[in-house]
């Protein structure tokens, strides 16, 4: 097996991270570091720190000239870092000395590295961003048709009172909503430039820092930040936790998929499903269980990442190294639950005859709740839920329908409003219908 999934020939497929695979490759590490060298050069340059001249030549020498990632590895294995190999070989490439003696000018190795990221993390959210309204309209449009649809509730894996389809659906789609609505804050609060050189003082550039800084910001579409974050790993943290919590929401999703999928159950059409080596009858909820995977290894990377954010001093490169080790798989992940979803939800539909099955097989315990408010009415509401506690296990030991026994019981009380099940839902249908509007207001 290969070192991530992502990586593999066999299972990329099966965790199809999308666009977002080009994000995250050697080479568009050291694209995204040419950007902002070049940026950094054009902003000096505008200020006066390095030679106008120069600065236009580094800046049009670095979206000309390509670098190979694979010479930056062994520079890379005794530096830690690749940004003093990118350097040392742009400037051999750049092939004007006059010139090239400007790159970098003033800048860190982590001030390259960590702009580069929040480029490749910007065009992230911007594609998880798409995955997410995408699977959410085709979700609105599920909880909109069958927002009357009645099913059985469960809690504790046990049955509760009916709900809707559409309500259920609704549960899904509302923490995905949710994170949309954050996603502009977030880009404000976490995508920032990163420019404060060897120890976070921007002494180089003296006065000018801060002028720097917000240039830089400015060329690239980035936050400036106002200060250093060399040793503040929040933003990236604040990324990871916003994916986090998306993933989350979608294995939820997947969890329940996959129970109302199985034998003896058959609630769910899922569209698309896996088949077995050896039991022909099998019908695998494999996107499902993509979205549950996908979802446990990024609550453990993100504990992790989280346990990396203690950076020591001005700079600490066990942390620094730890973002690197688990952040892409985080960010591929994420995207790769996103995509799994987005192709998921168009085929998702009710079985409506199992649904219906349910209520059946039931034997009327559904409606206890019902059952003993209705029987409120006619007796102290202690009286009556002890009453009804009693015709349950009467019913369970016994077999028999909670209807009947209930009947037998008090033959006086009008019972026809307790056991229509489509009228026990509550606010479930109001609840697919606000959800659906909630995705389609403009």
């Amino acid at each position: 097996m290969a070192g991530s999934v992502h990586d593999s020939a066999i299972y990329h497929k099966l965790f199809d991270a999308g666009d977002a695979s080009r994000l995250f490759t050697d080479s568009a590490e050291v694209r995204a570091m040419l950007i902002v060298e070049g940026a950094l050069a054009k902003a000096q340059g505008s200020l006066g720190i390095i030679p106008e001249l120069s600065a236009a030549a580094i800046h049009r020498a670095t979206l000309e000239i390509p670098l190979d990632p694979g010479t930056l590895g062994d520079p890379a294995a005794s530096n830690g870092v690749p940004v003093p190999g990118l350097v040392a070989a742009f400037r051999t490439e750049m092939q004007a000395p006059e010139h090239a003696q400007y790159l970098h000018w003033g800048a860190t190795s982590q001030d390259i590295v960590d702009t580069g990221l929040m480029l490749r993390l910007r065009q992230l959210l911007s594609l998880i961003e798409d995955g997410l309204r995408e699977t959410l309209r085709d979700l609105a449009t599920l909880a909109r048709d069958h927002a009357d649809q009645a099913m059985a509730g469960r809690t504790y894996g046990q049955y509760a009172t009916p709900v809707s389809f559409g309500s259920v659906v609704a549960g899904w789609g509302h923490p995905l909503l949710d994170c949309l609505d954050e996603l502009e804050s977030l880009r404000a609060s976490s995508l920032w430039v990163s420019l404060a050189g060897a120890a976070g003082t921007g002494a180089v550039w003296g006065d000018e820092a801060p002028a720097l800084r917000k240039a830089l910001a400015d060329q690239l579409g980035l936050r400036d930040p106002g200060r250093n974050w060399h040793a503040d790993r929040g933003p990236v943290m604040r990324i990871a936790a916003w994916l986090t919590r998306v993933a989350v929401a979608l294995g939820k999703m997947g969890e329940d998929l996959v129970l109302m999928a199985q034998s003896g159950v058959g609630e769910i059409r899922l569209g698309a499903s896996g088949g077995s080596s050896t039991m022909p009858q099998k019908q695998n909820p494999v996107q499902p269980s993509v979205l549950i995977a996908v979802a446990r290894q990024i609550v453990g990377l993100n504990g992790t990442l989280h346990g990396a954010g203690m950076a020591r001093q001005e700079r600490d490169g066990a942390a620094w190294f730890t973002e690197w080790l688990v952040l892409p798989q985080l960010c591929l992940s994420a995207a790769a639950a996103v995509q799994t979803a987005r192709a998921l939800a168009p085929g998702l539909s009710p079985a409506r005859d199992a649904m219906a099955a349910v209520f059946d097989r039931s034997q009327g315990l559904m409606q206890a709740e019902a059952l003993s408010f209705h029987l409120a009415a006619q007796m102290p509401r202690p009286k009556a839920q002890a009453e009804v506690k009693r015709l349950c296990k009467a019913v369970i030991a016994s077999g028999g329908t909670l209807q009947d026994a209930a009947r037998e019981a008090y033959p006086e009380v009008d019972l026809s409003p307790v056991f229509d099940h489509d009228g026990q839902m509550g606010d479930a249908p109001d609840q697919a219908r606000a959800f659906a509007a909630r995705v389609t207001a403009p």
